[in-house]
């Protein structure tokens, strides 16, 4: 396992991160085990959940995946060598639809989530604290002085943000700045090798633009998190088509230069677009999703695989 530092200064994590979304309901129990044994077997500290994870489930409310972490973390007694990261936000309100009415970033809708995401995962603090979603509602420093709340009173060690624009990250880290508070350290945005078609719109989930990336690359105090980035098994699995917003005709040329380097490398396709990742000049952590240990094993093999520079510079070229 490699790790790196959650920002110039912040707590180190593995350099992959393990999603558990589906943990506790499309993957049960025994298997989300298993999937979490071997990743911290082979080094792996960091691990990703939310508030309202998997709630779209059948007979699902959305604590299960925080709930099985809680499980898990008490049974093998290993809370003080993970990285422990949750989101608020993004939660339906009961009754009404989603998501125009969603659980939002109140000063009060953060203090409620953050006790109740450490009581189902049985800790005292969470090492990162995500913004799940913006929320047009409710004013930025009332965000952010609930966030510097948690922080001062040490439930929460880092804070970050995940499918924000570039210039509302670069608004609440500016006004936390103003205020002495602690800003966002990480985002969490929709990111892969393959890009989507201009003007793509995945809703309230949000893709890293081209000036997210830029407004990273000039911030090394600040590291990206790749979610979905092997687009849901779409790179090498027949019965699961590319999505309308990737399947532009850039993908095709981008598609056919993975497969050549894959080759070349004796890799996976999977494990070549996660070391692509990996390597990428904005710092980067990919957040992987598994449903067996056999598909972790595929990540965990991403991080023996060294692009060369030609190698690198044929995928970035594609198009």
């Amino acid at each position: 396992m490699h790790y790196r530092s959650l920002g110039v200064d912040g707590p180190s994590a593995s350099a992959l991160c393990l999603g558990a979304m589906t943990f506790g309901t499309t993957v049960d129990e025994e298997t989300a085990t298993a999937i979490l044994d071997r990743f911290t077997e082979a080094g792996g500290t960091f691990v990703d959940t939310s508030n309202n994870y998997a709630f779209w489930a059948d007979g699902a409310d959305g604590f299960e995946s925080e709930e099985l972490l809680g499980r898990w973390i008490a049974r093998r007694g290993n809370r003080e060598e993970l990285v422990l990261a949750t989101k608020l936000g993004a939660r339906p309100v009961p009754g009404l639809p989603f998501p125009e009415h969603m659980e939002g970033l109140s000063a009060r809708a953060v203090r409620e989530a953050a006790e109740g995401s450490l009581r189902r995962l049985g800790t005292d603090r969470l090492d990162l604290y995500y913004a799940h979603v913006t929320d047009p509602a409710t004013p930025v420093e009332e965000t952010m002085g609930a966030f510097a709340a948690l922080v001062a009173d040490g439930k929460a060690t880092a804070l970050g943000c995940s499918n924000h624009s570039a210039a509302e990250l670069d608004e609440a880290n500016r006004l936390a700045a103003e205020r002495g508070w602690p800003g966002y350290r990480c985002i969490q945005q929709r990111h892969s090798y393959l890009r989507p078609r201009p003007g793509a719109d995945f809703g309230i989930q949000k893709h890293a633009d081209e000036a997210l990336l830029s407004h990273l690359a000039q911030r090394p105090e600040l590291t990206l998190l790749a979610y979905s980035p092997l687009l849901g098994g779409s790179y090498c699995r027949p019965d699961r088509p590319l999505r309308e917003e990737y399947a532009w005709p850039e993908a095709k040329a981008r598609l056919a230069v993975l497969a050549e380097v894959a080759e070349e490398s004796g890799a996976t396709v999977n494990q070549v677009v996660l070391a692509w990742l990996l390597g990428h000049p904005v710092p980067t952590v990919p957040v992987v999703g598994a449903s067996s240990v056999a598909q972790l094993e595929e990540s965990l093999g991403a991080l023996d695989l060294v692009l060369d520079e030609e190698q690198r510079r044929r995928l970035d070229d594609a198009a």
